[in-house]
C-alpha cells in the first residue's frame, strides 16, 4: 500500500489524479470523474473541515464496531461497495474544482506528516494510528483512481 507520508507516493497520486480530465469515464459505479473527485474530498474534509456532524450514540458504536475494521485495514475495497450518507456525491460538481481540492489535501497531508496523525481522533472512529490514517487515506483514493483507469 502506498503511504500518504510519503511525498513520492503521494506525487504519485497527485500524477494519477492529473491524469483525469472531466470526460474520463469509469470502468465501473454510477459517480461521474467529478462526482468521484468530491466524493474522495470527503475523507478529508472530515479531517480538516468542521462541516460534517460527528456522528453520535448508536451511529458512533455501529462505525465504530462494524465499519471502522474495514476501513482502516489494507484490504481493498470491492467494486460498488455501499458508501456512507456523507460520503453519496448526487448532484453535480465542478471538475477543476474538485480536482484542486483533492491536489491540496494529499499535500497537505503529506506535509503534516505521519507524527501529526498518530493518535490523532478521526470523525467516526475515536484515534487511530498513523498506519490505519494511511490506510484509510490510500486506499480509498487508490480505489477511486483504479475505478477511472488511472
Amino acid at each position: 500500500m502506498r503511504n500518504s507520508f510519503d511525498i513520492k507516493d503521494s506525487q504519485d497520486f497527485i500524477n494519477r489524479i492529473q491524469q483525469l480530465n472531466s470526460n474520463t469515464q469509469a470502468l465501473w459505479g454510477k459517480m461521474n470523474v467529478a462526482q468521484m473527485l468530491a466524493h474522495c474530498n470527503v475523507a478529508y474534509e472530515l479531517v480538516y473541515e468542521p462541516k460534517h456532524p460527528k456522528p453520535k450514540g448508536f451511529k458512533k458504536w455501529m462505525l465504530k464496531k462494524f465499519v471502522k475494521n474495514y476501513v482502516v485495514s489494507e484490504k481493498p475495497y470491492k467494486k460498488n461497495t455501499q458508501t456512507a450518507p456523507e460520503f453519496l456525491i448526487q448532484t453535480d460538481k465542478d471538475f477543476e474544482v474538485e480536482k484542486n481540492r483533492l491536489i491540496a489535501f494529499v499535500q497537505k497531508t503529506q506535509s503534516l506528516g505521519s507524527a501529526y496523525f498518530e493518535g490523532k481522533e478521526s470523525h467516526s472512529f475515536g484515534p487511530l494510528t498513523t498506519q490505519e490514517w494511511n490506510n484509510l487515506f490510500s486506499k480509498h483514493l487508490n480505489h477511486h483512481l483504479t475505478q477511472f483507469g488511472v
